[in-house]
């Protein structure tokens, strides 16, 4: 893990600014499934259907929201064609393409993250049994 050591300290405005910042972009993208949706059609334009399909575990209720607020907030493009049925196809927009970064940051700090609660465990697991394993004085070696 990356740690920032030669950087001087945020004043305390900068501080507030910053928390403003990231407690917005945590606002807009919160939840289980937008950045799964936002990867989803970043791949390619799709149908609700194949959307679903798609990520399991979604309900069509929650799928018609976020898909709504993605649209609201300008990272997806609802397209309707006048087709019978009508046909409605989401894409990705170019703004939903800047989270790129931000996206594969989260993906390597998950990565690091994981991996030290997995050591966390495995040493966890260790001590324990080391404890139970010490050797007991019985009454009779006394």
């Amino acid at each position: 893990m990356k740690l920032i050591t030669n950087e001087s300290l945020l004043t305390k405005e900068e501080c507030a600014g910053s928390l403003k910042n990231v407690l917005d972009a945590l606002y807009v993208l919160n939840g289980k499934w937008k950045l799964a949706l936002i990867l989803c059609l970043v791949q390619s334009s799709k149908r609700f259907n194949e959307i679903q399909n798609e990520i399991t575990g979604i309900s069509p209720k929650v799928l018609a929201k976020e898909l709504k607020d993605l649209e609201l907030n300008y990272f997806i493009t609802r397209n309707v064609y006048p087709t019978t049925p009508v046909t409605i196809i989401y894409e990705a927009t170019e703004y939903s393409r800047t989270l790129k970064n931000l996206i594969a940051e989260l993906s390597s700090w998950g990565g690091q993250h994981r991996e030290k609660i997995k050591q966390s465990m495995r040493d966890s697991l260790e001590r324990e049994k080391k404890q139970h394993t010490l050797p007991v004085k019985r009454s009779s070696q006394l």
